[in-house]
């Protein structure tokens, strides 16, 4: 029996644009490019049919925390990501003792191997205490490469990306250890000057995190960081899309000068996210939630987000005025190519996974398929088996 199923009628968002009236062949867990004639017909009429959002920076979802929680928490964190359209994500660390993120990194390293996330990326904690954000001071430190290196080790060939203040002791000699060892070398967390940015991105980083964020405002005499992030083309851009990090402007101006091709939309999720209000652990520090929003007890800076990548999405596309295409862009292509998985994921192609997501007219997620199983399946819409001769 044949293992197709088309996906009909919806606007498919493709590499090469938006196709009316598109389908999509699923073959198994995969894209193919044609199916049997009784292949089953699943009437998408109304909705959007775009890729699996691809999320490389996130801490957690679902009550679960991806720096502290249990195997069993990492993947209610992650099935909660997916509920909302990520099929693909990298867990990220908070800054914490080193001895506890190489304990953590050996133990997430087994999960990316069974490929329930794409890898591991560090945020701290390598940053500067003058932007530490939600980072306990206590545990950062200068970014010595022997230090990076070992936190690269404890991964076991899963670290996808490091954040560093690139201006402090080692930080460049840092940046170009891990371009050697293809790891992503990520700006942020800084309080670097215009020219100190720019000679980190000429040793070879390639990422800003959450742009804006936790790094010097845009000045006309002293640029500082952004300025050099947005205007070098080697350089993409992360942000956090949820209406309390960036101000609409904010985000204008990022596409404006980066272009979709440079930016990456993330959640910076932490555990609340698709779970709460109330309090949480952050590593070693408390976070009180308040209307979706989440800030540290103490001092109350923002400690991540609790964000998904619907919202972002959707607030992109109604609020921001974004084309879809751009979205997708953002949302799923740019980040697979970062990540190195463009080869299986990221966009809607004959022999890549059948990750997808089906929206509605309103932007709402209504299907969600990961290798070719529906994690969502889609809800009052009809399904025809064709009848031959």
């Amino acid at each position: 029996m044949s293992d197709h199923k088309v996906l009909a009628g919806a606007r498919v968002v493709l590499p090469t644009g938006i196709v009316e009236n598109g389908r999509v062949i699923v073959d198994g867990g995969r894209i193919a490019g044609q199916a049997p004639e009784d292949a089953p017909v699943l009437d998408l009429s109304g909705h959007w049919l775009v890729p699996g959002f691809v999320d490389m920076h996130n801490h957690g979802g679902g009550g679960a925390s991806f720096t502290s929680g249990t195997v069993e928490d990492v993947l209610k964190g992650v099935h909660t990501h997916r509920l909302h359209g990520t099929t693909t994500v990298v867990a990220s660390f908070v800054t914490g003792e080193t001895d506890f993120l190489v304990q953590r990194a050996g133990l997430l390293s087994e999960l990316a191997e069974q490929g329930e996330i794409a890898g591991i990326h560090f945020e701290g904690p390598f940053i500067s205490p003058c932007r530490k954000g939600a980072h306990d001071e206590t545990l950062l430190r200068d970014p010595h490469p022997a230090d990076v290196l070992k936190l690269i080790d404890a991964a076991r060939g899963q670290a996808r990306m490091v954040t560093l203040a690139t201006e402090l002791p080692g930080g460049i000699d840092s940046v170009r250890l891990l371009a050697e060892q293809g790891v992503i070398a990520a700006i942020g967390h800084t309080d670097a000057s215009y020219e100190q940015t720019a000679e980190a991105i000429d040793a070879g980083a390639t990422v800003a995190t959450h742009l804006y964020n936790a790094m010097p405002g845009l000045g006309h005499r002293a640029p500082g960081p952004i300025a050099a992030l947005l205007e070098d083309e080697r350089v993409t851009v992360e942000l956090i899309n949820d209406g309390t990090h960036l101000h609409p402007a904010a985000l204008e101006l990022a596409f404006h000068h980066a272009g979709a091709a440079r930016v990456a939309f993330i959640t910076d999720a932490m555990d609340a996210a698709g779970f709460g209000d109330g309090r949480y652990m952050l590593g070693p520090l408390e976070v009180e939630v308040k209307d979706s929003v989440a800030r540290l007890v103490e001092g109350g800076s923002i400690a991540g987000s609790t964000l998904t990548l619907d919202r972002a999405f959707k607030r992109a596309a109604t609020i921001d005025r974004l084309p879809v295409e751009s979205i997708v862009q953002a949302i799923s292509a740019n980040p697979a190519r970062l990540l190195g998985v463009d080869d299986r994921v990221g966009s809607l192609e004959p022999g890549k996974d059948a990750d997808l997501v089906v929206l509605d007219a309103d932007f709402d997620v209504k299907g969600v398929m990961r290798k070719g199983e529906w994690i969502v399946a889609p809800q009052g819409v009809s399904v025809r088996v064709p009848q031959t001769a």
